[in-house]
């Protein structure tokens, strides 16, 4: 499977990459570890910096935003997930507990800031794009009504768009059946150290997913 940026998104935001991590993983309701992680060290510091900050004052978020802008649509309205998580947090309703691959990747998307995005690569057809959505183009949100796509950066495969930083479609969503997956994160900066991004990302993984054969890999 191969993943890569169209022309289009780089032309509008040069910056743009995706880290990705693909693994093997027998995934479960749970992981109590991770809960205790979030409610001890997580949670307590993103309330911290949000005392002397607003959501959208928050470097990854800013970033994404502006990247939004760029591509034409509204940031204000189709918000990243990191900062519809961070939100959650700061209005004191906690984070949805799903599964441990999506609470994982939930936990490096508010640590982190950036989106991030986990995919059951047995549901994809052929290689990945990241493409911008086209007008009239829509697709039905995990736990949502139809999702307006266009101007939106998708995951694209050979059947179509499938997932985004904001929402993702059922197609290739995380359920216990999931074995093998791919777990991305949408960088809109120049400004972060993306190997050690995956690094702590791939460890968080590792600890509280139970993955294994874990690779870890830029696209640019």
């Amino acid at each position: 499977m191969n993943i890569s940026i169209s022309s289009e998104i780089k032309e509008k935001v040069p910056c743009t990459k995706i880290a990705v991590l693909k693994y093997s993983v027998n995934t479960e309701e749970t992981n109590e570890n991770l809960w205790e992680f979030m409610d001890s060290d997580i949670i307590p510091a993103i309330e911290a910096e949000l005392e002397s900050k607003n959501v959208t004052e928050l470097k990854n978020i800013a970033s994404s935003r502006k990247a939004y802008k760029a591509f034409g649509k509204d940031p204000g309205r189709y918000r990243v997930s990191s900062e519809a998580l961070i939100r959650r947090i700061k209005q004191g309703k906690g984070l949805y507990k799903i599964n441990t691959v999506v609470d994982t990747n939930n936990l490096i998307s508010v640590e982190s800031g950036f989106s991030a995005g986990s995919y059951d690569t047995d549901c994809i057809n052929g290689d990945i794009v990241l493409n911008l959505g086209h007008a009239g183009e829509s697709y039905k949100g995990i736990g949502k009504d139809s999702v307006n796509i266009e101007n939106l950066p998708v995951l694209c495969d050979n059947d179509g768009p499938f997932g985004s930083p904001t929402s993702d479609s059922e197609k290739a969503m995380i359920t216990l059946s999931s074995k093998n997956i791919i777990t991305l994160i949408y960088v809109f900066t120049e400004d972060e150290d993306i190997t050690a991004l995956l690094d702590k990302a791939a460890g968080y993984i590792e600890k509280y997913a139970k993955a294994e054969n874990i690779e870890k890999f830029i696209i640019q």
